[in-house]
């Protein structure tokens, strides 16, 4: 492969820190006496709750059903009593309609959770339909229901499928960790996927960071005789978000508000890819995933199999809690996660990671003048002008910011990262997309 591919314009270098967690094993959360499950876990339309305040359920049963086709349903992840259906914090912010549960210790699974004989030979619509009543969302951070991605407009077909395994976010290392502890299992929902699609072109990308990695699946994949290539990619931020992968393996470009499948690509998370295949081989819910809870601020940093619905308390104090300096949480990364105000809000599908920072890594400084040193152009992977667009939202010109581009922005952080002036780019991003979609909704209004 042309190695000029392996990379895209822009992009960042920011100090990794796995050091803090890549080596740690996977570790299993002792089972959380009570869970909260939102109905809002994905992009799209909430799920809608199918049970009642009194119900006895089991690990795997469903909570909360698909409304629409851009839903995907939730299930319980511990077996116990529905106590509440209320509004409670969510990490993403806000407060959202969940199904509160407390356990019975007993942890007994659905009777429908069993292994599937063949389950390979099954057609791609059971397999679709397995996959969205798994309750399957992008477990990269995006959270875009799995079953839509997998069903593309007979107009746009997919030649070419991508295993995202860079996890560029710094700290972050929990998709290190499961390909090196269940590369078997992902592998085989690049099959899966692969089938459902009918492509034959299939990558599984990795950063080089990750040698270890890289040569498992290798292996893995020399051994299945999968036709599948495994690439270790250039070290560089936002390396995993994928029209950046999309750019950097195949050398197309997504174009301005389009979609991967605009040029023939789909691409998923490898932890997506994993509960895949536990939905089409046992018919396995989403109801855990890893998370890492790591960061100066967390006295044991560890990669931790969880159950979704556990507080972030419990997976911290299963880390030996904070540390006497720690002074922010983050849900995610800190290029693109979201500090918290609570410590008792859930762990959800999107929940890749949890990172305590301490005082001294959260020195905040006072945003100064622009200097117009166009750093943050040269280096915004999806080419646009973040200094102009910063300067349009501030002063409430959201029409030409709209023109501008604003609203392909993937925030990733990376203008804030470089900008001398220590200027709130992504602030005022968020904020200018709220402002341009209510423009854009108030003008289809009118018209």
């Amino acid at each position: 492969m042309n190695l000029r591919k392996l990379t895209f314009k822009g992009g960042v270098h920011p100090p990794e820190f796995k050091e803090l967690a890549e080596k740690k094993a996977i570790e299993v959360l002792p089972l959380p006496e009570q869970v909260v499950i939102p109905v809002q876990q994905h992009l799209g339309a909430p799920a809608e709750p199918v049970v009642e305040v009194g119900d006895e359920v089991k690990t795997g049963d469903k909570v909360c059903e698909a409304k629409g086709f851009v839903s995907v349903p939730s299930h319980a992840s511990i077996s116990g009593k529905v106590t509440a259906i209320e509004k409670r914090s969510h990490p993403v912010g806000g407060k959202v309609l969940s199904i509160i549960i407390e356990s019975n210790g007993n942890d007994e699974k659905s009777p429908s959770i069993a292994p599937v004989e063949n389950y390979f030979d099954q057609d791609v619509e059971e397999m679709k339909k397995k996959i969205l009543q798994a309750g399957l969302a992008g477990m990269g951070g995006a959270a875009f229901p799995t079953h839509v991605k997998l069903s593309p407009p007979a107009d746009k077909p997919i030649n070419t499928f991508i295993l995202n395994g860079a996890e560029c976010e710094p700290f972050l290392t929990a998709d290190h960790r499961l390909m090196l502890e269940k590369p078997n299992e992902i592998l085989e929902g690049v099959r899966i996927v692969m089938k459902i699609l009918g492509c034959k072109t299939g990558y599984i990308a990795i950063e080089k960071n990750k040698p270890d990695a890289i040569s498992l699946m290798k292996k893995i994949v020399r051994e299945t005789g999968a036709d599948i290539t495994v690439i270790g990619l250039n070290v560089k931020y936002p390396q995993g978000a994928e029209k950046q992968l999309i750019k950097a393996i195949t050398n197309r470009n997504v174009p301005a508000g389009g979609l991967p499948m605009d040029v023939g690509c789909l691409v998923h998370n490898v932890g997506t890819a994993k509960a895949i295949f536990d939905a089409v081989s046992s018919n396995k819910p989403l109801y855990e995933r890893v998370v890492t809870v790591t960061g100066q601020g967390i006295k044991q940093p560890k990669n931790i199999l969880t159950r979704i619905g556990a507080p972030f308390q419990n997976l911290i104090d299963f880390c030996g809690g904070l540390t006497k300096d720690a002074v922010k949480i983050v849900n995610g990364g800190p290029m693109m996660g979201i500090a918290q105000f609570s410590l008792e809000v859930p762990v959800t599908k999107g929940t890749s990671g949890i990172l305590a920072l301490t005082k001294k890594e959260t020195r905040a400084r006072t945003p100064g003048p622009c200097l117009r040193c166009c750093r943050c152009v040269d280096i915004c992977p999806m080419n646009l002008l973040p200094n102009e667009l910063a300067r349009l939202i501030e002063f409430g010109k959201f029409d030409e910011a709209y023109k501008l581009g604003v609203l392909d922005c993937i925030e990733c952080g990376s203008c804030s990262f470089i900008c001398p002036s220590k200027i709130r780019h992504i602030h005022l991003f968020k904020y200018g997309k709220i402002e341009v979609n209510k423009m854009l909704k108030a003008q289809k209004k009118v018209s």
